[in-house]
């Protein structure tokens, strides 16, 4: 088949766009379709608008994925010091963000945000990289292999999981794909789907990707929103609610992980990094705990204002560390009937299963935001079709990238050091 490209790339975000990079670099033709009216909309709005384009500290362990070790050599490859160096080359000024833990890493513009996606396109349009808006694909097909619906391939809940881990496919001469769209039918030698997530549909974010796998047969993982606010109801919804605008430093964990960070009552529930940080981690129906405290032995603090301040009130010795209004409600909540009673006549027993609340307070999450909010999809298409070296799935010619793929960082550039490095395995074998 004589292909007009050598690549088509579906998805102008921050991997479609490095993965053009990279294969226009290599020589290659390429055509990248976007539905969107406007190229780079989650890029431009992340970070505040000043997008926080990597992490200082990006090593594997800050990623998750059924297979921990996939993201690795894509990881290995293009690093965030390659990406930095490319950052530094367009002159885009940038600092490292500090936070309440002092591990930060988080890299900003210093400007904005549009000076990623300017940096982008300048190095789309240099390497000849051809751009199309409000571009809807309708089908994809690959000449001279069945897909799912023509050869019935068993669904991922129906035992394709048994089969076989990645093999390496073996291109034959001929093959390519044809893509049918609103501005006409296109045809390729490799197919990159650069489609994203489910997170934040606003600017963007579909099933498509997960669709076109499901179609060419590959195995898909269940999905869920990643990096999302929690959810409350009851008289912890009320809690909130009161509190909503009010944020702390907090240790937020599950039996999975912890995390000490910001957090941030929200008029729905809680947000803040602690909290979009454990929700990645985070099963419905399972109870969190907050450490109010961290960095504290609270039954050690607390016995020992009895001994020192004995005349003391404990919303007083406490406002001393909390914001008034969170003591306020903790007081409601877990010491109603000792809230005027000097700490002299807090018998030691009370004041030690407070102890236990301030540094493990349980509480059940009614769920998150969902997709509307969420800045990540975890799951997604599953590692065991993909090659780790070049993003090629087993259908030969097909690769998938980004956030697309079984691969989810944490907070904090991760994510779109993700995407850096996806596409450029990608774009180094297309």
């Amino acid at each position: 088949m004589s292909s007009a490209y050598d690549s088509i790339i579906l998805g102008a975000g921050a991997a479609g766009l490095m993965c053009a990079i990279t294969a226009a670099q290599r020589g290659r033709r390429v055509l990248v379709l976007d539905r969107s009216n406007k190229l780079g909309k989650k890029i431009l709005m992340s970070g505040g608008g000043r997008c926080n384009f990597t992490n200082l500290h990006c090593s594997p362990e800050r990623f998750l994925s059924v297979n921990p070790h996939f993201c690795k050599s894509a990881l290995s490859r293009y690093t965030q010091w390659d990406f930095i160096e490319l950052v530094t080359q367009h002159g885009i000024a940038y600092f490292e963000k500090e936070t309440v833990n002092g591990l930060s890493g988080q890299l900003f513009c210093q400007d904005s945000a549009k000076q990623i996606v300017a940096m982008l396109l300048k190095e789309c349009h240099q390497g000849g990289v051809e751009i199309r808006t409000q571009c809807e694909t309708r089908s994809a097909k690959k000449t001279g292999v069945e897909t799912r619906a023509e050869n019935e391939n068993p669904s991922p809940e129906s035992g394709a999981e048994e089969r076989a881990p990645f093999e390496p496919p073996s291109v034959e001469a001929g093959e390519g794909f044809s893509l049918l769209t609103n501005q006409g039918e296109f045809q390729s030698e490799t197919l990159v789907v650069a489609t994203g997530g489910l997170s934040i549909p606003s600017l963007g974010g579909s099933g498509y990707g997960y669709a076109l796998a499901e179609q060419f047969g590959l195995r898909l993982l269940p999905r869920s929103a990643g990096l999302v606010p929690f959810t409350m109801t009851d008289s912890l919804h009320a809690v909130c609610e009161r509190l909503s605008g009010l944020s702390l430093e907090v240790s937020l964990g599950n039996s999975r992980a912890q995390f000490r960070e910001d957090l941030l009552f929200t008029h729905r529930g809680l947000s803040g990094p602690a909290v979009l940080q454990l929700s990645s981690y985070w099963q419905p129906g399972e109870s969190i705990h907050m450490d109010l405290l961290p960095g504290h032995k609270a039954d050690a603090l607390l016995l020992g204002w009895k001994q020192d301040h004995p005349r003391a009130l404990m919303r007083s010795r406490l406002a001393q560390l909390l914001p008034h209004k969170l003591v306020d409600e903790l007081q409601t909540l877990f010491w109603p009937q000792m809230a005027d009673r000097l700490l002299a006549e807090w018998p030691d027993r009370h004041l030690q299963a407070l102890a236990q609340v301030f540094n493990r307070w349980e509480m059940k999450p009614a769920g998150t935001e969902g997709y509307r909010t969420a800045e990540v999809t975890l799951g997604g298409v599953d590692t065991r079709d993909l090659s780790s070296q070049t993003m090629e799935s087993t259908v030969p010619g097909l690769f998938f990238i980004g956030e697309v793929v079984d691969v989810t960082g944490h907070l904090g550039g991760f994510n779109f050091q993700w995407a850096w490095s996806s596409g450029y395995a990608a774009g180094q074998a297309v």
